[in-house]
């Protein structure tokens, strides 16, 4: 999760959804939506809030929204948020330098360079993931998927020249590019999530994923050798997947931060509800509704709104006034 900004911690290819990005009440009303006048705006995910506690975990249907953020049981972002003022304070810096520097940077990166280009980056990039998901499904005893990580690898490091092309994905081999690492098995073994911390650099976080993402990186110079950590090889490819990542997220962040009360506080519960999800897949819940955490949202982003619509007071009759005594 090595990350500059909010989105590349949110940190993760991107799924769209027709219609600009809205916050509803639970019955659908429209209470705010954002308005931008940028040229040709890609579909955008929908935030729909609910104030109703999230009922018991069930089988979902084939009509669910597929790939949204959908927490069907314990909530984590209604746990206690002890380092909120900490917090605060590194998510707003974070934001002015997003705004001023590195969101316009990723923004142009993406207007300008290549297609191709920008897509073999990407390609690379996930390919360089590749050994640390495999070693995680292991621990995981998920062989099955290990193998077919395992493949991929092998497949995209040598016909697709070093991760440039994703030939794994095509027909030929039908093999999807899956996220995972020890953050996710750490969770899948039931090791609580601790506190949620925002930190300059690495953007949202917990205690359990800050450990899981060290591990992460720490497994790469063991794969490619510790010429992958030179500055040569670690600062381009350092940049270019915080630039990656940020265009990707662009559309998330707006929708979690523009015109809603506490931006820092639908980004701590789209980071933790989401998180949720991710490992409830893992452990076989909750399996239509999740996306990986390295991807951008599929669907829709469903969050419990901390700050439901106030109710419309019922109009009051006119009192006819009292007339005064005659004298």
């Amino acid at each position: 999760m090595l990350i500059l900004t909010t989105a590349t911690a949110l940190a993760v290819t991107p799924i769209a959804q027709s219609g600009q990005p809205s916050i509803q009440t639970q019955d659908g009303t429209p209470t705010s939506q954002v308005s931008r006048t940028e040229p040709e705006t890609p579909a955008q995910p929908v935030i729909s809030q609910t104030t109703t506690p999230p009922p018991l975990p069930s089988a979902p249907s084939p009509s669910d929204d597929q790939g949204s953020v959908v927490v069907t049981g314990r909530d984590p972002s209604n746990a206690p948020d002890p380092m909120r003022a900490v917090n605060l304070q590194a998510f707003n810096a974070t934001q002015a330098v997003d705004d001023a520097l590195v969101g316009p940077i990723s923004l142009a990166y993406k207007k300008t360079v290549p297609s191709p280009f920008r897509s073999g980056v990407h390609n690379v990039l996930y390919n360089l993931r590749e050994p640390v998901v495999f070693v995680n499904f292991v621990l995981q005893h998920k062989i099955g998927k290990a193998a077919e990580t395992f493949a991929r690898f092998a497949i995209n490091s040598t016909i697709g020249v070093l991760g440039i092309f994703d030939f794994a994905k095509r027909k030929t081999f039908k093999l999807p590019r899956r996220s995972n690492g020890f953050a996710n098995t750490f969770g899948f073994y039931g090791i609580p999530s601790g506190p949620f911390m925002f930190l300059p650099i690495v953007g949202p976080t917990t205690v359990r994923d800050l450990f899981g993402g060290a591990l992460d990186r720490a497994i790469m110079p063991l794969t490619f050798g510790r010429r992958i950590t030179r500055p040569e090889f670690a600062v381009p490819f350092g940049v270019l997947g915080v630039l990656d990542h940020r265009a990707e997220f662009d559309e998330t962040l707006h929708t979690l931060h523009d015109n809603v009360p506490d931006p820092y506080a639908n980004t701590r519960a789209f980071y933790l509800q989401r998180r949720q999800a991710e490992i409830d897949h893992l452990r076989g819940r909750n399996i239509s509704n999740s996306s990986p955490m390295s991807e951008a949202p599929k669907g829709p982003i469903r969050l419990k709104s901390k700050y439901p619509t106030p109710p419309i007071p019922a109009p009051v009759p006119p009192v006819d006034p009292v007339p005064a005594p005659k004298d």
